[in-house]
């Protein structure tokens, strides 16, 4: 038996064991200068992308706003109508007001405009139904105020979306330097995490882009109209500064899970501790919902909240069922020892 060979065997510390190769101080600081430098100039090559292409991202950042979920929120309910007076909207009102309850067809009127008609040596104005409604403009337009608006929004774009198209990359470098200083079974555990934590960070942000957030923008608008205030124009600096903030804060708490689970691996929380906290799990969830989303009704809270509890329940069930894994194995290599 070759001694080398035995010997990293039983010393888990020993760079076979996934201990790494020893290096001096020295050595260590030389590698983790070259991962900074790799890292800002990773970080500083896509902010430039990204601020080449701002426009298309602009783009991409407005779509939550222009969805179709938020024009079709704005249609009235079966028995109002809306009433135009050439271009302008003049409102919502009762279909019973106007005396009507059945145009051509078996519903009442979505849509009504007032033209102004001559007749005789009179002008009267005159109420034209439509069958499909002619809806009001249900999105405010952004707009700058300022001659530096557009530079700090082309920063902020660069500044976020940099960050995130170099995070592959950062996460990369920051292993290089990590996981030769770690075990084998710690280097399993941090491949698992960055893997789940990964694709749970993208459906956050998916979850946020194409639902959430658009949901979120129409409740603000009612909100102000609620209010009193008119939401026909947003400063252009602040809605990209919360859409994108919006979408990498739904992001972060997908990744509650992970967390969760890497706490559960190392032994500080089992499934009958997540169990027992389930009760504070919901009132949190529903505490975070309340302040990310920028309106207090209700529906969006809990839209918010939904799926953050859901991803608790996954983390509960996955512990429960690594739980009962390890008590198989154990009474299993108990029944070995026995023999």
């Amino acid at each position: 038996m070759d001694p080398e060979k035995d010997d990293s065997t039983l010393h888990p510390d020993s760079e076979e064991a996934g201990g790494g190769p020893v290096k001096s101080f020295l050595e260590h600081l030389e590698d983790l200068r070259w991962t900074l430098i790799k890292s800002i100039v990773t970080v500083l090559v896509a902010m430039l992308v990204c601020m080449i292409a701002s426009d298309r991202i602009v783009t991409i950042l407005r779509w939550p706003l222009d969805h179709p979920l938020s024009i079709l929120s704005k249609l009235p309910p079966n028995q109002d109508v809306y009433l135009h007076l050439g271009t302008n909207h003049l409102g919502v009102i009762p279909a019973s007001v106007l005396g009507v309850t059945n145009i051509t067809t078996k519903s009442p009127p979505r849509s009504a405009r007032l033209e102004p008609r001559q007749m005789g040596s009179n002008v009267v104005l005159t109420i034209i139904f439509d069958d499909a409604p002619v809806l009001p403009k249900s999105t405010p337009s952004l707009m700058t105020f300022g001659p530096v608006d557009a530079v700090m929004i082309a920063l902020k774009i660069a500044l976020y979306g940099g960050l995130i198209l170099a995070m592959p990359f950062l996460i990369y470098f920051i292993g290089q330097f990590v996981l030769p200083a770690l075990h084998v079974h710690e280097k399993k555990i941090l491949y698992q995490a960055v893997g789940f934590g990964v694709g749970l960070f993208i459906a956050g942000v998916a979850f946020a882009y194409l639902v959430v957030t658009g949901v979120a923008l129409m409740a603000s608008v009612e909100f102000a109209t609620w209010l009193g205030f008119t939401a026909d124009q947003w400063r252009a600096q602040d809605y990209i500064s919360f859409v994108t903030i919006f979408l990498l804060g739904m992001g972060a708490c997908f990744e509650i899970p992970v967390v969760i689970l890497v706490l559960v691996k190392i032994g500080l929380l089992d499934y009958k501790k997540l169990s027992k906290f389930r009760s504070y799990a919901i009132v949190i969830n529903l505490i975070i919902g309340a302040v990310v989303t920028p309106s207090g009704d209700p529906f969006t809270m809990v839209l918010f909240a939904a799926p953050l509890h859901l991803l608790y329940e996954l983390s509960v069930l996955v512990a429960w069922i690594w739980h009962r894994r390890d008590a198989k194995r154990a009474m299993a290599l108990s029944r070995t020892i026995d023999v």
